[in-house]
C-alpha cells in the first residue's frame, strides 16, 4: 500500500496578477475580478478548508498583503500557511537587473513579516519562472524552497546551479543547492482551463468544469497507486476556484482523497521541514 501526500495550494493574486503581469492598470473591470478573489474566493475556499479540517499553503504577493490585510489575515486565522509569491506579480525574467529583482523580494519579505510576524520561508515564483539571479537571490536570503519549476512530477528535489544551457553543446544541469524544489504542473493548475482572459493567444474553449476536476482526481489515484510517498501538488487561485460552483468541486475532490488509505493533507512547509531534518 502506498502513502500519499496532498498539498494544497493557493496563489493569492488578487489585484497584482491584473497590475503586474497583465498591465491592466487602467481597466477597473480586470481589478473587480482580483478584489472579487480577496473578498469572496478566498472565504469560499477557506469555508471548504474548514469544513474538511485539511491544512493549505498560500502563496502570497506583498502587492496582496497590504492591499487586503484582513483577507491574508483569515487565511492566518483559519490555519493555513502563508509563503512568499513575490511583492509584485512580475515574472522575475523581466526584471531589469538583478538589484530590481532583489528589491522585489526583500520588500516581499517584509511585507509578510509585518502581517504574519514570521520570515517566508518558501518561494514560489509569480508565472512560474526563473531569472538567471533568481536561485542566487532566494539563497541569499534565506529562502529554504521553492515551488516553482517542474523537473519532476510528483517527488521533491534540489534546485541546482551553474547551469549551462548553451544549444551547440550537452545540457549541463549544475550543481546541487540546499534550496529544496517541489514541483509544479500546468496540468494540476486551474489558471490555464478555468480563467478567461480577453484575446488571450492560449484561450480554449470553455471546459467541462466538473470534468476538469475529475482529471484532478485521476492523477491523483495515479500518483497513489503508482508512487509511493507521492506529494500531490495542487495550484488553485481564489479568483478562479472560488467562483461558483467550483468550491463544490473541491469539496468533493477532498472528499475523495481523503477517503484514500494512508493518505494525509500537509503543508509545503511542513513536510520541507521534514525532509532538511
Amino acid at each position: 500500500m502506498t502513502q500519499s501526500t496532498v498539498a494544497l495550494c493557493f496563489d493569492f493574486d488578487a489585484v497584482s496578477t491584473w497590475l503586474h503581469t497583465f498591465k491592466a492598470h487602467d481597466s477597473p473591470t480586470k481589478h473587480s475580478r482580483g478584489v472579487f478573489g480577496a473578498e469572496v474566493g478566498s472565504r469560499r475556499i477557506l469555508d471548504v478548508l474548514d469544513e474538511a479540517d485539511v491544512p493549505s499553503t498560500w502563496f502570497v504577493p506583498g502587492h496582496t498583503a497590504d492591499s487586503f490585510p484582513d483577507a491574508v489575515e483569515a487565511v492566518l486565522t483559519d490555519g493555513h500557511d502563508v509563503q512568499s509569491h513575490g511583492w509584485s506579480h512580475t515574472n522575475p525574467s523581466e526584471y531589469e537587473s538583478k538589484a530590481d529583482e532583489r528589491a522585489d523580494l526583500k520588500r516581499s519579505i517584509a511585507s509578510l513579516e509585518s502581517l504574519t510576524g514570521e520570515t517566508p520561508s518558501g518561494y514560489r515564483s509569480p508565472y512560474w519562472d526563473f531569472s538567471l539571479h533568481t536561485l542566487e537571490l532566494l539563497q541569499d536570503l534565506g529562502f529554504e524552497w521553492s515551488s516553482s519549476l517542474m523537473g519532476r512530477e510528483f517527488e521533491p528535489y534540489h534546485l541546482r546551479e551553474n547551469w549551462s544551457a548553451n544549444p551547440d553543446e550537452p545540457y549541463d544541469p549544475g550543481e546541487r543547492t540546499d534550496v529544496l524544489e517541489f514541483p509544479v504542473s500546468w496540468y494540476r493548475d486551474d489558471w490555464p482551463a478555468l480563467q478567461f482572459v480577453m484575446g488571450a493567444s492560449s484561450q480554449g474553449p470553455r471546459p467541462d468544469e466538473q470534468a476538469f476536476f475529475d482529471a484532478w482526481r485521476a492523477q491523483f489515484d495515479w500518483m497513489h497507486e503508482h508512487v509511493d510517498g507521492g506529494i500531490f501538488t495542487l495550484t488553485m487561485h481564489p479568483q478562479i476556484t472560488g467562483v461558483a460552483p467550483r468550491p463544490a468541486y473541491l469539496a468533493e475532490l477532498i472528499d475523495h482523497m481523503a477517503s484514500k488509505p494512508d493518505v494525509t493533507f500537509r503543508t509545503l512547509d511542513s513536510i520541507a521541514t521534514d525532509i532538511r531534518s
